[in-house]
């Protein structure tokens, strides 16, 4: 999708990239989610690598959720993992897609106009226990 959209985003000359990765790109896989984590990780790779080459008309950038409620969770998820999940994370509680949406439009804009090959983690601070 990505290689489709350069040319456009090129003639632009104000184009964004967000990719979507994971916080498990900076904790590693678990309970059989290691080929996940590695294609995350060569996703944000990518991002970097194309932070450089298609800067400066195009501007890469990718966020990184943790723990988001979502569908996929109230599936994958039992209520008590989501309750660890919360106590695990320095703010107390998981994140919303809102939330997420809201990060994802702030790279895209102008408003991040300066803003190039970052990595956003949107997680609550849980990476940091």
């Amino acid at each position: 999708m990505i290689r489709q959209a350069i040319p456009h985003l090129h003639r632009s000359g104000n184009g964004s990239i967000v990719n979507n990765l994971t916080l498990s790109v900076q904790t590693g896989g678990g309970r059989g989610t290691g080929p996940y984590a590695a294609a995350k990780g060569a996703l944000q790779v990518l991002t970097r690598t194309l932070a450089k080459e298609l800067a400066p008309e195009v501007r890469t950038n990718a966020i990184m959720p943790g723990v988001i409620e979502t569908r996929h969770h109230e599936v994958f998820s039992s209520p008590q993992q989501m309750e660890a999940y919360r106590q695990q994370t320095p703010l107390g509680r998981n994140g919303t897609a809102d939330e997420v949406a809201q990060v994802v439009l702030f790279l895209a804009s102008d408003a991040s106009r300066f803003v190039n090959g970052a990595l956003v983690d949107i997680n609550g601070g849980r990476f940091l226990r």
